[in-house]
């Protein structure tokens, strides 16, 4: 079962990816952070801005730096920022009421986390089993977010037991490693099998989708996701945007489609949801009334046996009139009542009319 703690932590949480699209301009990253973190306030709900730190002079081989070739090194050099372009990026993160985050890639860059006093760390699913590394973020004790990505059945068990054995606050992602993804490769079933494989964590979708902001989160909701990323970005200085990356309005209507699906979902699922007084009166509405099939008076006694030969239902009920919910068995007619007249609680004695709850209740419903 999961824990409060865990829940509190991870529970209905939204991480909003700025990964390397600040470019490594300062400016442009804060402005991805201020854009995104004005639909997060609009939209009431709890979302952490979250980076990506890697050391770039020990986590590139000297013999390939400044190789062009390799898109990989190119896109890492390239959106190189300094530890104080980071700091203020993250000063603005928490001055605007978001939880700062980032994805390390080297053991330095943990540091640089515990140095940020970042909550929460998360874990890339290209990492999922880099063993060093994990061991690095296990040691800071800092709840953990893991996207599966393509990971086997057996890593992803490994690196849940690992972070389960050092009593480390653990979610586990779905996610799709396709830059864009598109809708049929979702496979959004993967959130129930996550579910069932391991109950004790929360379970989310990290999403790459790009043809609209509100499918996935009403069918991942209602399969029971309870923490969602997804890359963001912003129009800005003729940058070109990914397509997987959602911008400021978009990232607006996912938000919205998350109200949305929590609205048609209601409460939880664990247990038998409160009936509202709107749908009880709609349903009473339907409740078909006791009328007398003929005219009896106050010696008549009420019995099952005798019941249908005396006694119909129908429509409409009305106020204070007995329904076919009510069982009638030894109590005795108080007055006379007349042929397809209703039967209501002046009728009898017994419960339905000494009960002053039982009363009020009858009272209150039908027309």
């Amino acid at each position: 079962m999961i824990s409060q703690a865990d829940r509190d932590v991870f529970e209905n949480l939204f991480i909003l990816e700025v990964a390397n699209n600040h470019w490594g301009s300062l400016d442009r990253g804060l402005k991805i952070i201020r854009d995104h973190a004005t639909v997060v306030r609009y939209n009431n709900v709890r979302a952490a801005i979250k980076l990506q730190f890697r050391d770039v002079e020990g986590f590139i081989h000297p013999k390939y730096k400044g190789n062009q070739d390799l898109r990989y090194v190119k896109k890492t050099e390239a959106t190189r920022l300094s530890r104080e372009g980071f700091a203020r990026l993250v000063q603005e993160i928490r001055t605007l009421s978001c939880i700062p985050m980032a994805t390390p890639f080297d053991e330095a860059s943990v540091d640089l986390c515990v140095e940020f006093d970042f909550p929460i760390i998360k874990v890339a699913s290209s990492d999922l089993n880099d063993w060093p590394l994990l061991e690095k973020i296990a040691s800071t004790r800092r709840p953990v977010i893991v996207s599966s990505g393509g990971a086997s059945e057996k890593d992803l068990d490994d690196m849940v037991r690992f972070f389960e054995r050092r009593h480390v606050p653990l979610a586990v992602n779905h996610c799709v490693s396709l830059y864009p993804s598109e809708d049929h490769e979702l496979e959004l079933g993967q959130v129930d099998y996550l579910r069932r494989r391991y109950p004790d964590h929360i379970i989310g979708l990290s999403t790459h989708e790009y043809h609209d902001w509100h499918s996935s989160m009403l069918v991942s909701y209602a399969k029971g996701a309870r923490t969602w990323e997804r890359h963001v970005d912003i129009r800005h200085d003729g940058v070109e945007v990914a397509s997987y990356c959602s911008l400021p309005e978009q990232t607006d209507a996912w938000f919205k489609a998350f109200h949305k699906a929590r609205e048609m979902c209601g409460g939880s699922g664990d247990t038998k949801r409160v009936v509202t007084r709107k749908e009880t009166e709609y349903l009473d509405a339907l409740v078909r009334g006791v009328y007398a099939r003929r005219d009896l008076g106050p010696v008549y006694v009420f019995s099952r046996e005798t019941f249908d030969r005396d006694f119909y239902l129908a429509i409409p009920l009305q106020k204070g009139q007995l329904s076919c919910r009510e069982v009638m068995n030894g109590e005795k007619l108080m007055t006379d009542i007349q042929a397809n007249e209703p039967l209501t609680i002046q009728h009898i004695d017994g419960p339905y009319n000494e009960n002053a709850a039982l009363r009020a209740l009858i009272l209150a419903r039908g027309i």
